[in-house]
């Protein structure tokens, strides 16, 4: 599949003709909503974890030396924690540009704190698009990061604000945390 996910995502039709729809976002969603909506609230959706193995082309990194950003990977009895968005369907244009480096619209149901659920959509980059760069340990995860940047600045300063606000959420991501901590041990190295 091709990296540029634009024309793709277009064509999902599960929401038309809704006013509003709720957005999940697990990445740098949660700390820079650079979109307006209607509500924001943390959530959860089941099933799936949390990865730093998608390549960031576009954003925090450069074709040549792609950075990396996190994606969903499926994953039984796996909840993944981030903030959930009410936006109406004019703020698809702008998502999907922002997202439009691999990642695909998926319908999901998101559980919000006080337990209610609502179908609504997630971005995820799978396997199959060119982007993807797939598994590592966390410790190259983070050397990678290091030495990655892009046109929206550091790799590093990314996984910091993701985990910052996840601390700020009071949840925990064992695989984000860890590669926060060995870019901390390479820094202090240097």
């Amino acid at each position: 599949m091709t990296a540029n996910t634009i024309a793709i995502n277009q064509q999902m039709d599960d929401f038309d003709g809704h006013h509003s729809v709720w957005l999940f976002g697990y990445g740098s969603l949660i700390y820079k909503a650079d979109f307006p909506y209607l509500q924001r609230q943390p959530a959860s959706i089941s099933g799936w974890t949390r990865r730093f193995w998608q390549g960031s082309h576009d954003h925090r990194g450069t074709p040549q030396a792609p950075g990396r950003v996190v994606t969903l990977i499926e994953q039984t009895d796996a909840i993944c924690h981030g903030m959930a968005y009410l936006i109406t369907p004019e703020v698809f244009a702008h998502l999907d540009h922002r997202e439009k480096n691999g990642y695909l619209r998926l319908a999901t149901p998101i559980t919000f704190s006080d337990g209610r659920s609502e179908r609504g959509l997630v971005y995820i980059a799978m396997p199959d698009n060119a982007a993807y760069l797939g598994a590592a340990s966390e410790q190259a995860i983070a050397r990678h990061i290091a030495s990655s940047a892009g046109p929206s600045g550091p790799n590093a300063d990314y996984l910091k604000l993701l985990a910052h606000a996840l601390r700020e959420m009071g949840q925990s991501d064992p695989h984000v945390f860890a590669i926060e901590q060995h870019l901390a041990d390479l820094n202090h190295c240097d």
